[in-house]
């Protein structure tokens, strides 16, 4: 991961998928947070990363005949698992489709031991009990023992993929909280991450100013002394 790429993500992994899709859809992006994609249960991961895709079309008994013949160096769940980068995150295209497992421990602690940052799959996922002991963030449409070939046959790698119904293009940034995942696009992640930074400073401070039982009008949005007394903290931490 570059310097500039592991400060976005670090910023990321700082501020609320609920931030950003206050800022995105400013921005006039609306289609980008997962639906159905949550953390396995038990989790309460923080991810961010540059999106490493993979793409799964529906399992067929023909392919399945030609695909156990084939050495596992051509599949593309081990290839996934040896070739996502330091910091990137596996973004699994299931069609939304949890019928089938769309990894499991062996191959994501493979992924854990060589630092990428996460998975996110709008499909099934196994051994979530023991992926969750590990500490490694992953993110599924549910939790489903059986294995991929009831589902899913993997096609692509690093393609443009629709994942919880949003598109997701390679190095396109992927951050994952307790409330779910979203996508930022990668153009202007940087930006992003900024104002993001400075959103989830002045909601901070809104919600101490009504912990200390001030009233919602002036708090929310900041307006009049609320306002100003914002401004003055500010200027009192430059």
């Amino acid at each position: 991961m570059q310097v500039a790429d592991a400060a976005i993500a670090d910023t990321f992994r700082r501020v609320s998928t609920a931030t950003l899709a206050t800022i995105l859809s400013q921005l006039g992006l609306t289609r980008v947070f997962m639906y159905g994609v949550a953390p396995l249960p038990g989790s309460r991961p923080r991810l961010a990363g540059r999106a490493f895709t993979m793409r799964a079309v529906s399992s067929r008994e023909d392919k399945l005949v030609q695909d156990r013949s084939r050495p596992p160096e051509v599949n593309l769940q081990r290839r996934a698992a040896e070739e996502c980068g330091t910091g990137d995150v596996l973004v699994i295209d299931c069609r939304g489709n949890a019928q089938g497992a769309s990894g499991g421990l062996i191959l994501f602690e493979r992924m854990r031991v060589r630092g990428c940052a996460g998975v996110v799959s709008d499909g099934g996922v196994r051994d979530a009990y023991d992926i969750v002991e590990t500490g490694f963030p992953v993110y599924a449409k549910s939790v489903c023992p059986p294995n991929s070939l009831v589902a899913h046959r993997f096609v692509e790698l690093q393609v443009p993929v629709t994942c919880g119904e949003v598109a997701v293009y390679p190095g396109d940034f992927i951050v994952g909280d307790p409330d779910g995942v979203i996508v930022v696009p990668a153009e202007i992640a940087a930006d992003v991450a900024s104002e993001a930074l400075a959103y989830e400073n002045k909601e901070e401070f809104i919600i101490r100013r009504i912990r200390s039982g001030a009233s919602i009008y002036g708090t929310y949005p900041l307006t009049g002394d609320g306002l100003a007394e914002y401004e003055a903290s500010r200027r009192s931490t430059d």
